[in-house]
């Protein structure tokens, strides 16, 4: 787990990330591309606050890293 000097887990999601999505995944515990590539976008598009866009935005970040959606 990567620390910054306030001793929190650093967050590596998009920068244009709407709030009420970036709340969704906080309140899941999402905070890395590592861990929203451990879900199918069904299992995103079912948490409130995760849109179209949010999924988009989401896809193209996985994508940068060499990762994806879960198939499950």
């Amino acid at each position: 787990m990567d620390l910054n000097p306030n001793n929190t887990q650093e967050n590596d999601l998009p920068k244009g990330l709407a709030k009420p999505a970036l709340r969704a995944l906080a309140n899941h515990g999402l905070s890395r591309l590592e861990q929203v590539a451990k879900l199918s976008e069904k299992e995103l598009r079912e948490l409130h606050g995760i849109g179209p866009n949010a999924i988009k935005q989401l896809r193209l970040a996985l994508e940068v890293k060499g990762l994806t959606f879960s198939d499950k």
